[in-house]
């Protein structure tokens, strides 16, 4: 008898998945990134981008109050219902190969957080990977085990990396040099190419729809914790970046930059504790985002999209197995290969797409699947959802553009070869590869589809 994905969340378990993918995958990491780019003018990036993710979620909460708030494919189930089952499988096969970039991402900022937080001094590559990709597994387990353990650990990971942003965050607002901020506008004066990686920040908290199959009362819930959340990793953002470019001027935020600007002026044992917070934070992203392929698999196999053995799912874990391996497996390649900022780039630039699918099928949603619409309650009002999700679509539309020009720059700078070599594969070329590989797949599968009626 096969598994079944088993309710074994709950809404604390909720929130620490929400909260910690978006804290972990964001502002640790990337401020550093930015502020090379930018400068302090990162924080008016963060400032923007609010309203926009928080019409991005909206759509989530919608859809999450519907019947389809109880599945574990999240937009694969969403966009399929209102638009096509065809631009379904491609949502879902745009946040697998994006979530297998932030997982290798990822994985490695979980090392060089470690390194820093440990006293021995620059590590070699050989150990840097070794402690990412250990990670990957250690993470792995975990959710081999069961879902209740995935909850459980994001929660107190969760609640040491709160302690930990309350230490920096708090005496850190008295400890502002107003001169930081100055140029405003500085870095390398790319302000708009910023906003690329910046977005990265804010990318993974759509994750939480593929936990519908598992969270206890999940149309109930889940709505509610996706505003609510989205809301508050955004005055985190702020806050942390506010203190974070005025306590250190931004030339010295560079590896681990909230780990820097906490030893300013925090004692050694408080500002280690703040490192300590890095290495959560980032943990936590990759407990939250090991989760989303193989549930992914689990929806396009039920689906029929996938063949059934992929999405599979452990009788007597409740787990998919063999989908969390593959995401072991692919995640760790990539991170070998040396790939990581081609990874991030992956990441984000599917997710742009994936994010203006799924508004578009939010928009269509009351023309195309009016019994769909009418399980949404009753106050949400269609004169305030069109024009806040129209906007999150044109930004979705706004930043692909901007992706897109950045890659024809990159391909300009050489061949193939050369660009690989160089790690400036763009996120275009690679993106089309995987989705010539996604094409196969569905032609094989609606083949087989077609063999089995005859």
């Amino acid at each position: 008898m096969p598994g079944r994905l088993r309710r074994e969340l709950g809404v604390v378990e909720s929130y620490a998945a929400l909260i910690g993918i978006l804290v972990g995958a964001g502002i640790f990491e990337v401020t550093g990134k930015v502020a090379k780019l930018t400068g302090p003018s990162a924080i008016l990036g963060y400032l923007a981008f609010a309203p926009i993710i928080l019409a991005t979620s909206l759509p989530y909460a919608l859809f999450g109050a519907t019947s389809l708030g109880r599945r574990p494919g999240g937009e694969i189930a969403h966009i399929g219902a209102v638009l096509s089952p065809a631009l379904g499988f491609v949502g879902a096969w745009l946040r697998i190969v994006s979530y297998v970039g932030a997982l290798a991402y990822l994985a490695n900022a979980f090392a060089k957080y470690a390194f820093k937080l440990l006293p021995v001094g620059d590590a070699s590559w050989l150990l840097r990977n070794a402690v990412a990709t250990g990670s990957l597994a250690l993470f792995w387990l975990i959710h081999v085990c069961g879902v209740r353990w995935f909850g459980r650990i994001q929660v107190v990971l969760c609640a040491v990396l709160g302690l930990s942003l309350c230490v920096f965050v708090i005496p850190g607002l008295f400890h502002i040099d107003v001169e930081n901020y100055q140029p405003f506008f500085g870095g390398e004066g790319r302000f708009f190419e910023s906003l690329v990686p910046l977005f990265f920040a804010f990318a993974g908290f759509e994750a939480l729809a593929q936990t519908a199959g598992e969270v206890r009362e999940s149309r109930a819930h889940l709505p509610r914790v996706f505003l609510r959340g989205v809301a508050a990793t955004t005055a985190i953002f702020l806050l942390m970046s506010i203190v974070a470019f005025g306590v250190l001027p931004a030339t010295d935020l560079a590896d681990a930059p909230i780990a820097e600007a906490a030893a300013v002026y925090l004692p050694d044992g408080f500002a280690a504790f703040v490192a300590l917070g890095g290495v959560l934070a980032v943990a936590t992203s990759v407990n939250a985002t090991m989760m989303v392929p193989s549930r992914l698999l689990v929806s396009l196999a039920d689906d029929g999209h996938v063949p059934r053995v992929l999405g599979s799912v452990n009788e007597r874990t409740g787990t998919p197995v063999i989908g969390l391996t593959l995401t072991l497996a692919a995640a760790a390649g990539l991170l070998l290969a040396g790939q990581v900022g081609l990874a991030l780039n992956i990441a984000v630039f599917a997710l742009f797409i994936l994010y203006g699918l799924h508004g578009i099928a939010a928009l269509w949603m009351p023309r195309r699947a009016p019994r769909l619409w009418a399980e949404v309650p009753d106050g949400v009002s269609r004169r305030v959802m069109v024009p806040v999700v129209a906007m999150s679509v044109a930004a979705m539309i706004a930043l692909v553009v901007l992706q897109i020009w950045r890659d024809l720059e990159d391909m300009g700078t050489g061949g193939f070869r050369e660009r690989w070599g160089a790690d400036k594969i763009t996120t275009v070329e690679l993106l089309a590869a995987w989705a010539a590989v996604g094409a196969v797949l569905w032609l094989l599968m609606l083949m087989r589809a077609r063999a089995a009626t005859h």
